[in-house]
């Protein structure tokens, strides 16, 4: 029994590393950069061991976009306090994941923002999961522009949805235009929009 849950752990030990490369290289080139063979060699591993733990190089692709939502939470929703609400809430979301880009949690900047242009218009699985990625993280965020309405934080005309599209544009051209550049002023200019937008 010790030898079979000794397999088991070495198995999961194997698939974090296998998941960690793999969340790296889709940052920074793509899903359809990863191949098992690749991770193999990189990680010093037998192909035949890493093609075992996905079977497919979609359920790779899947299984790094899975990888890379547990990242994100615990990364951006996590360190906000459970007890913020409203705009308090919704400012240490924002300012989470300026961080999370700013700091390269990902080599790539933000590893969705990369992913999803590469399966926008395509359809299927993998396309499927990263729209279920983004909808929750847009989900939150109107949430709590709909508490701060509520609470009278925001204006009674504030349309959360309307909001939460404008902060996310904001974050993602700061990844963006800092990628591109190599620095850190769209951050900067990312932070002062998103005050004013909350009013704050």
């Amino acid at each position: 029994m010790t030898r079979v849950d000794g397999r088991v752990e070495r198995g999961n030990r194997t698939r974090r590393a296998v998941l960690r490369r793999a969340v790296d290289i889709a940052s920074v080139e793509g899903l359809e950069a990863l191949s098992v063979g690749r991770l193999a060699g990189e990680l010093e591993l037998s192909k035949s061991g890493v093609f075992a733990l996905f079977g497919s190089k979609q359920e790779l692709q899947l299984a790094t976009v899975r990888a890379a939502s547990r990242i994100f939470v615990a990364e951006v929703l996590e360190p906000v306090p459970e007890a913020a609400e409203g705009v308090v809430r919704l400012r240490g979301l924002c300012e989470g994941w300026l961080r999370y880009s700013e700091k390269r949690v990902f080599p790539g900047g933000c590893f969705f923002y990369g992913v999803m242009a590469e399966f926008d218009a395509r359809e299927g699985p993998v396309h499927d999961a990263l729209v279920e990625a983004q909808r929750v993280w847009l989900a939150e965020l109107e949430r709590c522009a709909e508490r701060a309405r509520a609470t009278g934080e925001l204006s009674a005309d504030t349309d959360p949805a309307q909001l939460a599209f404008e902060v996310v544009a904001l974050m993602e051209t700061a990844n963006a235009m800092s990628l591109l550049h190599g620095e850190a002023t769209p951050y900067a200019r990312a932070r002062r929009g998103i005050a004013s937008r909350l009013g704050t």
